[in-house]
């Protein structure tokens, strides 16, 4: 409990330790599966980004039952066992109760040896920070509510949220690394400033080498921006100095929050290149050198 790191970890012995996490929300898709499956690897998400390897896995599970069909729940439950199979991950129990508003994510057990924990607190001056996945899945999910976007925008953005980071994991650890985060809730902002804090450092964020999802400009400036954007920039904003040349849609893709979103790395400049070309060879993402890790107070400054 030092430091504000993505999940708990337990030592058992010189060389394991445990690692333990929880996430569960509400639907952000329309497809049961798909929801099932953006649940699971959301959850699942916090292991990686430390390094670890989850193991087992029990299910949380709220639902209307007397709103909603059985068959809803089998399809949502059914998405998460299969990305939790993909992963390697056995399921071994859980719990449900009968709620009004529908709710599923996991609990998530796993393992690291203890001196291979990948924390937030270590980034160091002249780091470079990768980002593995784009931004924007805030904005088209609310774009998506809206009913405003199109098959494959949906699509898109499905499959983004969808996608494990544990190839990306897997391959930081095949390197130097002083510092990961996967990038969630707080949007890019709040997970970046965690790390600048955690590691009394201060971090420079290339606007312009961002990754992000189709059309976010779009409908960005069709204020298709989630309740959570706003609240990460009222917390947050004093924290960060954005250069003039930064337009507004980039404001808010940064404080966008983000379901099961990519791991923000910090490692030296030569392995975030060897990094990049890994990621582009095995996992065929959309990774970005997004930003640099200098001294100073702790901070953000987009340029």
């Amino acid at each position: 409990m030092d430091s504000l790191d993505d999940a708990g970890v337990y030592k058992l012995s010189d060389d394991l330790a445990l690692i333990q996490t929880v996430d569960f929300f509400t639907p952000i898709v329309d497809d049961p599966y798909d929801f099932g499956q953006i649940s699971a690897a959301n959850a699942l998400s916090d292991v990686y980004a430390m390094g670890g390897k989850p193991l087992t896995a029990m299910n949380i599970v709220c639902f209307p039952t007397k709103k909603l069909d059985i068959s809803i729940l089998q399809e949502i439950l059914k998405g998460g066992i299969d990305k939790m199979r993909e992963a390697g991950v056995v399921l071994i129990g859980g719990h449900s109760v009968d709620d009004p508003e529908l709710k599923y994510g996991l609990s998530v057990t796993g393992t690291i040896h203890p001196d291979k924990i990948i924390a937030t607190s270590g980034a160091k001056p002249g780091d470079k920070l990768v980002l593995t996945k784009p931004l924007g899945t805030g904005i088209l999910s609310t774009a998506i509510k809206a009913g405003v976007t199109s098959q494959q925008i949906i699509s898109e953005v499905t499959m983004c949220m969808s996608a494990l980071n544990r190839d990306a994991s897997e391959l930081m650890q095949g390197t130097e690394v002083h510092a990961c985060t996967d990038i969630t809730g707080f949007g890019l902002i709040g997970h970046t400033f965690n790390i600048a804090k955690e590691s009394l450092v201060h971090v420079q964020i290339y606007s312009t080498e961002l990754p992000m999802l189709s059309d976010i400009q779009k409908f960005a400036d069709m204020s298709m921006l989630p309740g959570g954007l706003h609240r990460n920039s009222e917390f947050y904003s004093k924290f960060v100095r954005f250069s003039d040349k930064v337009p507004q849609y980039i404001k808010d893709v940064v404080f966008d929050p983000q379901t099961s979103g990519g791991l923000l790395i910090a490692l030296p400049p030569q392995n975030a290149k060897w990094l990049l070309s890994e990621l582009s060879r095995k996992v065929n993402t959309r990774a970005a050198i997004v930003g640099e890790v200098l001294s100073g107070t702790p901070g953000i400054t987009i340029e």
